[in-house]
């Protein structure tokens, strides 16, 4: 499927311009065809009064002088074929050029006065043949058909190099149109390409909105767009407002049950029951964090953002390895030093951070991080040399809304929110063994 525009517009237009010329081409040869065949007939009836002016009649016979006035009568190799015939079709007369020509051709003396046709011989040769029947000659009463013709042959040989020269201009005009109709498409849909570029800028973060320096034809769609972009920012904005003032709202009451918890704790018959309590408000506490981030996440559907990615890993490993400095971990950052993830810096520093915090945290000393780049996709690895997880438990933990938290404390809502976050971003997220000994997660863009 063609996907440019412009290609597509040239195509038509191609295809619109050869249907034409394909369509006119015959008409033109047809004209001409006409015009060539009026000529060759204007130019025979001339070699025929030439002949009538020279004819006499003397004692009721035609008389013709030696000599014509054309002077292509005169000479044998010219071509100019001469035939006069008496009213019973015998040959009386003919002109030198035909001394080698035996033409087969009967002259109808019914009356129209003068003809203009076709003749085919049996050899296969065509004449053009104009007849002129006479019935007063000189003054006297005669009847003769006095007959030109010509060998169609001249007429197919200009035909045919006409038609050599229309099937050239019209290529060349062809190409020239092409060329023309490029250039105009191209000035033409310079605003698309300005309209192209603004939504770049918007989707890298650069602007805001689309300005109105359009054609007046694309100016409701950028309005469109513009309302459409103001309409989800401020719809993310309120969905982060409204879910911060929720947990805004819910941050006292759980912090006074927390209180009465620890007083619980510290009476002998309520430790059971404190211990419970505890638990479940932390979990309240783990799912309003959880929610939170997955707002904060949440990948706008009209801006795309790209962030340079080793800066990020840098920042996020020196910081781990002040947390667990005591294991020593040695972090192997295979990435290109100007690679970029199509992702938002926020999402980026969240996703990176949750899986680089459980493979430190896992690893016995070794983590990696490799990005391979092919064709249209990228594909981000982090592993360690920890235990790894059991095969039986991966479909289960990278499932939505599972948590490994349940079954190990500890884990808390991270691996939750790096799932939600691939999704967001229409990646693909998976685990597996790495040759270090531990777990491998692989996260796969594909690149629009």
């Amino acid at each position: 499927m063609i996907r440019s525009l412009r290609v597509r517009l040239m195509l038509a237009a191609a295809v619109l311009a050869l249907l034409f010329m394909l369509a006119l081409l015959p008409a033109l040869q047809k004209a001409f065809s006409l015009a060539l065949q009026e000529s060759i007939e204007q130019r025979l009836a001339s070699d025929v009064t030439t002949l009538i002016s020279a004819a006499r009649i003397e004692h009721g016979q035609l008389q013709m002088p030696d000599l014509l006035p054309d002077e292509r009568y005169n000479l044998p190799y010219t071509g100019l074929l001469g035939y006069i015939f008496d009213r019973d079709g015998n040959l009386v007369w003919r002109s030198r050029a035909t001394a080698d020509k035996h033409i087969n051709y009967q002259p109808r003396y019914d009356g129209r006065g003068n003809e203009f046709a076709r003749i085919h011989q049996g050899d296969g040769e065509e004449f053009f043949v104009y007849d002129v029947e006479i019935k007063l000659l000189g003054g006297q009463s005669a009847a003769y058909s006095i007959v030109a013709l010509q060998p169609l042959s001249e007429y197919k040989a200009t035909l045919h190099g006409l038609r050599e020269k229309l099937y050239l201009g019209f290529g060349a005009a062809l190409l020239a149109l092409m060329v023309l109709l490029w250039a105009g498409l191209t000035w033409g849909l310079r605003s698309l390409r300005r309209l192209s570029h603004e939504l770049d800028e918007v989707e890298a973060g650069a602007r805001d909105g689309l300005s109105g320096e359009h054609p007046r034809e694309l100016l409701r769609l950028t309005r469109s767009l513009n309302r459409l972009l103001r309409s989800e920012r401020e719809q993310r904005t309120r969905y982060r407002d409204s879910l911060g003032d929720l947990a805004h709202s819910l941050k006292t009451p759980l912090a006074v049950l927390q209180g009465v918890g620890e007083s619980m704790l510290q009476r002998d018959g309520e430790r059971e029951q404190a211990r419970v309590l505890q638990s479940q408000i932390e979990r309240m506490s783990q799912q309003i964090d959880y929610q939170l981030q997955r707002a904060s996440m949440r990948k706008s559907g009209l801006v795309r953002h790209s962030v340079q990615l080793l800066p990020v890993l840098q920042s996020l490993c020196s910081t781990l390895a002040k947390v667990y400095r005591d294991k020593q971990v040695q972090v192997d950052l295979q990435v290109p030093e100007q690679a970029r993830l199509p992702m938002e810096r926020g999402a980026l520093l969240e996703l990176l951070g949750n899986l680089l915090e459980n493979a430190y945290r896992l690893s016995l000393g070794q983590v990696r991080v490799t990005l391979q780049q092919a064709p249209g996709v990228l594909t981000l690895c982090i592993e360690d040399d920890g235990p790894g997880v059991p095969a039986d438990q991966r479909e289960r933990i990278l499932e939505r809304g599972e948590r490994l938290d349940r079954q190990h404390p500890g884990q808390g809502i991270g691996l939750a929110v790096v799932k939600d976050i691939v999704d967001s971003y229409d990646a693909q997220l998976s685990l597996g063994d790495s040759p270090l000994g531990g777990a491998a997660f692989s996260i796969t863009f594909h690149l629009d």
